[in-house]
């Protein structure tokens, strides 16, 4: 195993949280923002758009497959038709959309390893490279498999203001957090 992608313990844990975290949070979401529902797969605030980007930011390569197989099952066994080759698309977007992103990013982007840096300018960045690739291919892909109602630019615009928001909400949340975190240890040190 590479030493970038860690020991075999380091991605077993980051594919398991990654996997029950996006787990959690998307039927949280699902329960907050139900009235928010434009159709199936697109919601107005969608806030497990910033947790699959923070999580492939983190994790890297195991974040993105924690999410991808974690999507699949959501997908396959929740409201999408019953379709294989569907779910395995959609999963495989959801957790590889965020990875791209990161990719883009830090390439093109001065940006830590451990998102220290990471600011609000590099957090818009981050997210907007983001939601135009999780929407456009999520939308690509719905209208490639022929869903109802999917596909259209307003689809796509309600997505990416979707992913957007959540991603705003989300990400800001757990930065904001680990910054008083740190603020914290540094007092009582």
């Amino acid at each position: 195993m590479s030493k970038q992608l860690g020991t075999l313990s380091e991605v077993t844990f980051a594919l398991v949280i990654s996997a029950l975290s996006y787990t959690f949070l998307f039927y949280l979401n699902n329960w907050l923002t139900s009235e928010l529902v434009f159709s199936l797969g697109v919601n107005w605030i969608y806030l497990p758009a910033g947790l699959r980007l923070f999580l492939t930011l983190i994790f890297g390569l195991p974040g993105a497959i924690g999410i991808a197989l974690v999507s699949f099952l959501i997908s396959y066994y929740g409201d999408f038709p019953h379709n294989l080759i569907l779910c395995i698309g959609i999963g495989l977007i959801s957790g590889f959309a965020p990875y791209l992103a990161r990719v883009f990013v830090i390439s093109n982007v001065p940006l830590t390893p451990d998102l220290s840096d990471l600011n609000f300018q590099k957090l818009v960045i981050c997210i907007l490279i983001y939601a135009v690739l999780s929407a456009g291919l999520h939308q690509w892909w719905f209208s490639t498999m022929a869903l109802e109602n999917a596909g259209g630019i307003s689809h796509v615009t309600v997505m990416f203001i979707g992913d957007v928001l959540g991603s705003l909400l989300l990400i800001s949340l757990i930065k904001y957090s680990l910054d008083l975190l740190k603020k914290a240890r540094e007092t009582v040190h």
